[in-house]
């Protein structure tokens, strides 16, 4: 007999038209995908009027902990992730003290989600000046791959690096068999913020900076044969740098965020410093060119660099306000709802930016709603409208920038490996992920 069969729902599979279907979970895994099943079950669910998905994947996140759990922390940050709709993330190597450069931390992080985590996760790791000979304990351990700075972080444990060092820790990420990702922000491009208002703050970091540090992180990644991920592009030319250095072999890809897909500039001056980030939201035209790859398949997936702190960090303007977004628990809502929603932009490939795509990018058994893969589920109501209240946020600080937005995407239901970890509200108290150690395969699409 069928553990469960979620019934009548209206299944989104990468390259197929969206079709009614049921499906069918034994052991947390997915045995059949069809019209309908007659086969009994232990359990159903009554998915008619919504679209069922694959779990989504956040492959940029930040949880802090150990360390600087009240920033925000594995149980409060992963239980958002539940109610977007995710049932994995690839976690951050800061802003945690200690972190995640070198097994001994790793295993130390490693424990802590384990006892809290409500998703499934897995690790990236630092790659910081002097760190190299720290590379191979953590690909051995599982890391993702390993992150880097290329401008300086905010934060004093955690260094940027420069050329050299970034080079020799892609020739050695390139020997794992793993990638490194970057935060693409040229140092010398970059100047001090004059001033507290938001016009201040976009000054101080250009898109130039963006783009000179997207041109020689490509340079190193073709010299040593790395595997290149750059994170959080704020501009249509930072994606089309990278367009067009796979369309000349080199193994890179990158990834944007819902901040730069559906904010510009100007509304740092409604949201005040909960909207700084760094790069900094930019001026609208970005923002449609972002789409305009985006629907192209120049940008292979879509991440919330969740970056939350504790709302006294972000007082006193923008010139020494923390620069990070909470976004965990919008991901995917916002991306359907910009994306398919308002703008019409077909479902499937959509969804799969932060659903298979992630996944596939990092060697993660996730993403995919066929046989045998693990049930990881979304359940998503795109028939009405509602308003996204902070009430109803799961971070620490419940501080979204989206809060009081209308959204036409609501998240109804998420199962992790076929149990309900989120529905009607709230976060099944039981629900525990578990650390996915990549396959070293993973690659690029």
């Amino acid at each position: 007999m069928i553990d469960l069969l979620i019934r009548g729902g209206t299944v989104v599979l990468p390259g197929v038209f969206p079709v009614h279907a049921d499906v069918a979970i034994e052991d947390g895994r997915i045995a059949a995908v069809v019209p309908e099943l007659q086969e009994p079950a232990r359990e159903e669910l009554d998915a008619r009027g919504l679209h069922v998905l694959p779990g989504a994947v956040d492959a940029h996140v930040h949880f802090n902990e150990p360390g600087r759990a009240d920033w925000e922390g594995w149980a409060s940050g992963t239980a958002a992730l539940a109610a977007g709709g995710a049932t994995a993330c690839v976690e951050m190597p800061l802003n945690a003290s200690p972190p995640t450069v070198d097994g001994t931390a790793f295993d130390v992080k490693a424990a802590a989600a384990e006892r809290a985590a409500v998703v499934d996760f897995a690790l990236w790791g630092g790659l910081v000046p002097g760190s190299l000979d720290r590379l191979d304990e953590l690909a051995a351990r599982g890391a993702a791959g390993f992150k880097a700075f290329m401008c300086p972080t905010g934060i004093e444990d955690f260094e940027a690096v420069d050329d050299d060092a970034l080079g020799a820790g892609m020739a050695r990420a390139a020997a794992l068999g793993l990638p490194v990702a970057v935060h693409a922000e040229r140092p010398d491009r970059l100047t001090p913020v004059r001033g507290g208002d938001w016009r201040a703050w976009a000054a101080s970091r250009p898109p130039d900076a963006e783009l000179a540090a997207i041109e020689r992180a490509l340079e190193l990644a073709e010299e040593t044969g790395c595997s290149l991920h750059v994170v959080h592009v704020s501009t249509g030319a930072g994606v089309a740098l990278v367009a067009e250095a796979r369309s000349r072999g080199v193994e890179v890809t990158c990834e944007t965020c819902p901040q730069y897909l559906t904010l510009t500039e100007e509304d740092m001056e409604r949201l005040g410093t909960a909207a700084k980030c760094a790069p900094p939201l930019r001026p609208a035209g970005e923002r449609e060119a972002l789409w305009e790859h985006l629907a192209a398949g120049r940008v292979a997936l879509v991440a919330s660099d969740h970056s939350p702190c504790p709302p006294a960090m972000k007082a006193g303007g923008f010139a020494g306000a923390w620069g990070g977004i909470a976004g965990a628990q919008t991901l995917l809502a916002l991306l359907l709802d910009e994306g398919h929603r308002r703008r019409g932009l077909p479902l499937a490939p959509l969804a799969d930016l932060v659903t298979g795509a992630p996944a596939a990018r990092f060697g993660l058994r996730k993403g995919r709603l066929e046989p045998g893969a693990d049930a990881d589920l979304a359940l998503v109501d795109l028939r009405g409208e509602h308003e996204l209240r902070t009430e109803d946020l799961h971070d620490r600080h419940r501080a979204n920038p989206f809060a009081g937005r209308t959204l036409r995407a609501r998240v109804v239901r998420t199962l992790l490996r076929g149990r309900t970890v989120f529905a009607d509200g709230r976060v099944a108290p039981q629900a525990r992920g578990q650390l996915l150690v990549p396959d070293r395969q993973g690659r690029p699409r």
